[in-house]
């Protein structure tokens, strides 16, 4: 695992765990040798993990759509930056640039990049592993929601194995390391029933 693509938000929070353990995020990836791709701001949690590994020579790939954000949100300091046109397009490069995900505590833009990455896996665009680092079990109500899509029969159980989850960075980053792509049940589960 060379790359990781990291969804955060580029707001702090309220909670000073959130830009501690995002910064510890950071330095294991230095450790382990590990690039971040990510949205390429310099603002919010996405700022204090880019600066993280910058400062301890990590690398950092940022990927940021031509004019849709003003220039002073940019961070300038990292290895590469990369332009494209659209979201659509820097979503689609951030995920073929890496060889995982994580998501960490974010705002509307994280969940939707979680959803479309977990998506993707679902439908086996993908095989790559998805981390959920839950810091201060900011992603309880997701884990909640994604087990009640499950209960309700709208998604096989099994894929509720292609989401690592931890509170710890260093165990989360083990476990994708040591990935196996589960083997996913139908995804179209009743597809039995449906009559031809």
């Amino acid at each position: 695992m060379k790359k990781i693509c990291v969804y955060s938000g580029s707001n702090m929070g309220v909670r000073p765990e959130y830009s501690e353990i995002t910064r510890q995020l950071g330095d294991v990836l230095v450790k382990n040798n590990i690039e971040l791709v990510y949205g390429g701001s310099k603002t919010g949690l996405m700022g204090q993990i880019a600066n993280e590994m910058l400062k301890n020579n990590g690398r950092v790939t940022g990927v940021m759509p031509t004019g849709l954000f003003p220039d002073a949100v940019i961070n300038d300091h990292l290895t590469q930056l990369i332009r494209v046109k659209d979201m659509h397009e820097r979503k689609r490069t951030m995920a073929d640039l890496s060889d995982g995900f994580i998501a960490i505590p974010g705002g509307v833009g994280t969940f939707e990049e979680l959803f479309e990455v977990l998506s993707w896996a679902q439908l086996g665009i993908h095989k790559k592993p998805i981390g959920v680092l839950n810091i201060s079990n900011y992603f309880d109500s997701f884990i909640n929601l994604v087990q009640n899509i499950v209960a309700e029969g709208f998604m096989n159980p099994s894929n509720t194995q292609l989401l690592l989850v931890s509170q710890e960075p260093n165990e989360l980053i083990n476990e994708m390391l040591n990935y196996a792509p589960p083997i996913l049940g139908n995804k179209w589960h009743d597809l039995d029933t449906v009559s031809a």
